[in-house]
């Protein structure tokens, strides 16, 4: 009897719903149905597609209030950024029904032939195996691109959003999109590595930790699977000894408590010059505490709780270790007494190389402050890291910053006195331990097609 896939309440610890896996025959079923649609949407015209994803942006509103209840129930984001999170799915399919086009249409280069150019043509069906974190941003963000250059897409979503996964296959259902354009497989990670080996399978696109994305990209090469990879990330807020450290310090606690902490691009490492070091310690400690944390479904409460109590657990226990390997706590680093997966905002001062909190990720409202000499050693730190997704310089000389983000920074999004984040139009993605290939943007919607080459004597 197949393990069954439980969805449970992080604010409560209830069961939501109980999901039986699918079996083998279900599996390839969906497999024969996507690889069926893709002979059909794949010879769709741009115009014919860009009907269809403004009939899904449109049906991603209607039934955005039950969608983000959803999200909220099953994985504890607050209600209003679930809320915000479903309409940026629908602007990035309306981005995508207007630029496709344009990003896939055929590029003339001047050679010695009559005719030569470049053609962007569909691979087939796509794998997406996608984390809980943004249960519907992930997939959506995946799916725009992919689907607009004329490939089908069948989803992995992350077992306890298993009604959020079901639920956007119906959203694609309700907006009457052609059979086989998206289809969701209830089964476990253990299972994944088997939908790569199957030849119906033609790329496959990751979101979630290294460790995982290191056996996707093991499986894909060893069947020669094109894959982009979007990976963990331990992203540096490097504040120079000019900033306005109010400023700093609420850019700062935002970026840290975006989603509970709970992204892969929330800033978690604060680089601080060491002449101003003590101030925006706190400042930062003081907005940290002031930041309520509590039941998700009340707007007044910016933090809700972890995904899962186990992943509560893994981030107190890098907090403990790191406190004692000489980090000091400044503020939170408890458990809360109740039933749900909660953790209070908390910093960590005097956070050195070789602590969980310096080397690792720490996946949840966690802020670690480290001290830099200069600006040079700032970003020799900011740098020291196995991951590279994003990174922020802090500083009034936007110039400078700017030639910092632009060509010192080791990350594949680098902002200048903002949080790092997604947007449609822009290249997403990272470097060194973070991943590879790119999603949204042009860059992303040429991640999952055939460059091809077509030349006329």
């Amino acid at each position: 009897m197949p393990e069954q896939i439980l969805s449970i309440n992080p604010t409560t610890g209830a069961t939501i719903a109980t999901y039986e896996p699918y079996n083998e025959e279900t599996v390839n079923n969906a497999l024969t149905i996507a690889q069926k649609g893709f002979g059909v949407w794949g010879k769709m015209s741009f115009r014919e597609r860009g009907v269809v994803f403004r009939n899904i942006a449109k049906e991603l509103r209607v039934q955005k209030e039950d969608l983000a209840l959803l999200a909220t129930r099953e994985m504890g984001k607050p209600i209003q950024q679930s809320r915000d999170e479903v309409e940026k799915c629908a602007k990035t399919f309306e981005y995508y029904a207007k630029e496709g086009p344009k990003f896939l249409a055929d590029e003339k280069v001047e050679t010695d032939a009559k005719k030569s150019y470049v053609s962007f043509q569909p691979l087939g069906v796509v794998l997406a195996v996608m984390p809980w974190n943004f249960p519907y941003w992930q997939v959506f963000r995946a799916m725009g691109p992919a689907l607009m250059a004329g490939n089908t897409m069948v989803l992995k979503h992350a077992s306890n959003v298993s009604g959020c996964a079901l639920a956007i296959e119906n959203v694609i259902k309700k907006a009457k999109a052609p059979k086989g354009l998206f289809q969701t497989l209830l089964v476990p990670s253990s299972r994944v590595e088997g939908l790569i080996d199957n030849p119906i399978i033609a790329a496959i696109t990751f979101t979630g930790s290294t460790h995982a994305g290191s056996k996707i990209a093991m499986a894909a090469g060893r069947n020669l699977k094109k894959q982009v990879l979007e990976l963990g990330g331990s992203d540096a807020y490097v504040v120079l000894e000019d900033a306005d450290i109010e400023f700093a310090a609420e850019l700062c606690k935002n970026g840290r408590l975006l989603n509970s902490g709970q992204s892969c691009v929330a800033a978690k490492r604060f680089v601080v010059v060491k002449s101003i070091r003590k101030e925006f310690e706190k400042l930062m400690v003081e907005k940290m505490q002031a930041s309520k944390f509590g039941n998700p479904m009340d707007s007044g409460n910016k933090i809700g709780p972890m995904a899962r109590h186990d992943l509560r657990d893994q981030l107190h226990a890098q907090v403990l270790k790191s406190i004692e390997m000489g980090a000091k706590l400044l503020c939170g680093g408890y458990i809360p007494d109740g039933e749900g997966a909660f953790y209070p905002p908390t910093v960590l001062g005097n956070v050195k190389k070789g602590m969980p909190a310096y080397d690792e990720e720490l996946f949840g409202p966690v802020a670690a402050i480290i001290e830099a000499k200069n600006e040079t050693d700032a970003i020799r730190v900011a740098n020291d890291s196995i991951y590279g997704l994003g990174c922020c310089i802090i500083s009034k000389d936007i110039k400078h910053a700017e030639q910092l983000a632009a060509k010192e920074m080791q990350a594949g999004n680098c902002f200048v006195n903002d949080i790092v984040h997604s947007d449609a139009r822009l290249p997403f993605g990272g470097v060194k331990h973070s991943g590879y290939g790119r999603e949204l943007g042009i860059f992303g919607i040429r991640e999952f097609v055939n460059i091809k080459t077509v030349f006329i004597k």
